[in-house]
C-alpha cells in the first residue's frame, strides 16, 4: 500500500480514513467518498487497525496508471446497521433477526451535519458535491441511494453495490419521488445469483434492482450519469462486492 489508512474517532464512532499516496505533499485537495460498514469495501476490519484488501491495491494501481484521480475514502463504522441503513421501519424477515429500525434519515443527517464538516475541517478535501460521493453494499447500498433523494446537493456521486432494493416500499418510494438530478451520477450493480435460494422477499434481489434502474433511466438520467451492471455468477458476498468496488469508483470519479 502506497497510501495510508488512519483510524480516527468522532462522536464515539470509529472512522477508517484512507489517504492517497500524494496526500502528504500537502499541495492539493482531494475528492472524498464516504463508505458505510467501516469501509470494509477497501479494508479488512478484523483487527484493531484496518488492513488494505485487494480492492484497495487495485485502486492504487489505477491511481498509478492514471485511470483514477487520487481520492480520500472515509469508512464509517455502524452502531447498528439494520437500523441506520434502512429508510423506515420494517418487520424482520425471519425470527433469527431483529426488526429494521428505519433510522436512515437520522444516520444520513449525522454524516452530512457532523461527520462531513469534521472531515472537511481536518483533511485536505474538495468539498464540491461533484467531488463528494457516498457508497455502500447491501443495506449500505440502499441507504446510499436514499441519500440521492435526501441530499443531492451534498453527494454528487452515489454508489449502490448490490443495494437491498427488495426492502419493503423502497422501489415504490423511488417511483413516487422526483429526484433532483443536477450533476448527479449514480452507479448500481447486482450479482446474477443474488437472492437465489432465498425464501423471503430477498429472492427478488435481481428483479428489484433492475426495476430501480429502470425507474432512474425513465426519469431522464443519461448514460453518462447512470450506470448499471449485472455480474454474471455474482453472489451476495463481500468478495464479490469488493471485486466491483474499484470499477464503480473509476466510473463515478473518472475525469
Amino acid at each position: 500500500m502506497r497510501g495510508t489508512i488512519v483510524t480516527d474517532h468522532f462522536r464515539e464512532r470509529e472512522l477508517s480514513i484512507y489517504l492517497p499516496p500524494s496526500y502528504s505533499d500537502g499541495a492539493a485537495s482531494f475528492p472524498v467518498v464516504y463508505v458505510h460498514d467501516g469501509g470494509d469495501l477497501f479494508a479488512d476490519q478484523a483487527d484493531s487497525s484496518p488492513r488494505p484488501c485487494e480492492s484497495l491495491h487495485e485502486i492504487e494501481r489505477m491511481f498509478a496508471g492514471g485511470e483514477l484521480a487520487e481520492l480520500i475514502m472515509v469508512g464509517i463504522k455502524p452502531v447498528n446497521r439494520i437500523h441506520e441503513y434502512t429508510p423506515w421501519f420494517a418487520k424482520a424477515l425471519s425470527n433469527q433477526f431483529g426488526d429494521f429500525g428505519g433510522r436512515g434519515a437520522e444516520y444520513l443527517s449525522f454524516i452530512v451535519e457532523q461527520v462531513k464538516p469534521y472531515i472537511d475541517s481536518g483533511y485536505q478535501t474538495n468539498r464540491r458535491p461533484d467531488q463528494t460521493g457516498i457508497m455502500g453494499k447491501s443495506l449500505g447500498g440502499l441507504v446510499s441511494m436514499y441519500a440521492a433523494y435526501l441530499y443531492p446537493g451534498v453527494f454528487g456521486k452515489i454508489g449502490s453495490i448490490s443495494g437491498s432494493f427488495w426492502y419493503e416500499g423502497f422501489v415504490d418510494y423511488m417511483r413516487a419521488q422526483k429526484m433532483v438530478q443536477t450533476g448527479l451520477q449514480l452507479y448500481l450493480d447486482v450479482g446474477s445469483l443474488e437472492g437465489y435460494g432465498k425464501q423471503t422477499i430477498q429472492r427478488e434481489m435481481v428483479a428489484r434492482t433492475k426495476e430501480a434502474y429502470a425507474i432512474l433511466a425513465d426519469s431522464g438520467l443519461s448514460g453518462k450519469r447512470l450506470r448499471f451492471h449485472v455480474e454474471e455468477g455474482g453472489r451476495h458476498e463481500l468478495s464479490c462486492f469488493r471485486s466491483r468496488f474499484p470499477g464503480a469508483l473509476k466510473w463515478l470519479f473518472q475525469e
